[in-house]
C-alpha cells in the first residue's frame, strides 16, 4: 500500500480557532481525516504529523524514505518563507514533495510571496483551504503513478 507522509508546521495545530477569516473553522483533526479518506479511496494511506519546531520537521523528512513513505505533503507554515534548512532537507529527501498552503500566499503580504520550498518540490497547491489536503493527496498519488491495484 502506498504511504504518504503529511507534515504540518508551526501554528497549524491551532486551525479552527486561528484566524478563521484566513484559514476557516476546520480543525487539523478534521483535515487529517479528510486526507485519510482521500487516500483510502485510492487504496493508499497517510500518516500525519504536526510540529512547531523546525528540527522536528527536518527529522521527519530525513526519515520518511526509511519509514516506507512514497512521498510527502508539506505545509511548512511560516517556515516556507524563512527556512533554508527545510528547503535543504526537502532537496535531500529523495522523495517527491508537494508544498501545500491553505491560503493563497501570493495574495497575502509580500513576505509570504517568497517560498524557499517551491524550488525543490514537484508542485504547490495553495488557496483552497482545507480542501487543499485531499487535492494534494490525489496530486501526489497521480505523480507517483499510483494504481489502486498495487
Amino acid at each position: 500500500m502506498t504511504k504518504i507522509l503529511i507534515l504540518n508546521g508551526p501554528n497549524l495545530n491551532k486551525l479552527g480557532t486561528r484566524q478563521p477569516e484566513v484559514y476557516g473553522h476546520t480543525t487539523l483533526a478534521d483535515i487529517e481525516a479528510m486526507a485519510a479518506a482521500a487516500a483510502s479511496a485510492q487504496g493508499a494511506s497517510v500518516a500525519c504529523q504536526q510540529s512547531n519546531h523546525e528540527g522536528d520537521l527536518i527529522d521527519a523528512i530525513h526519515g520518511a524514505r526509511a519509514e516506507g513513505f512514497a512521498g510527502i505533503i508539506l505545509n511548512a507554515g511560516a517556515y516556507t518563507h524563512t527556512s533554508i534548512a527545510l528547503m535543504d532537507a526537502v532537496a535531500a529527501a529523495d522523495l517527491p514533495v508537494i508544498e501545500l498552503h491553505m491560503s493563497n500566499i501570493h495574495a497575502r503580504e509580500p513576505f509570504r510571496h517568497v517560498s524557499y520550498l517551491s524550488k525543490v518540490v514537484v508542485g504547490m497547491i495553495c488557496g483552497f483551504g482545507a480542501a487543499g489536503y485531499p487535492l494534494a493527496v490525489r496530486a501526489l498519488l497521480g505523480h507517483l503513478g499510483h494504481d489502486r491495484d498495487d
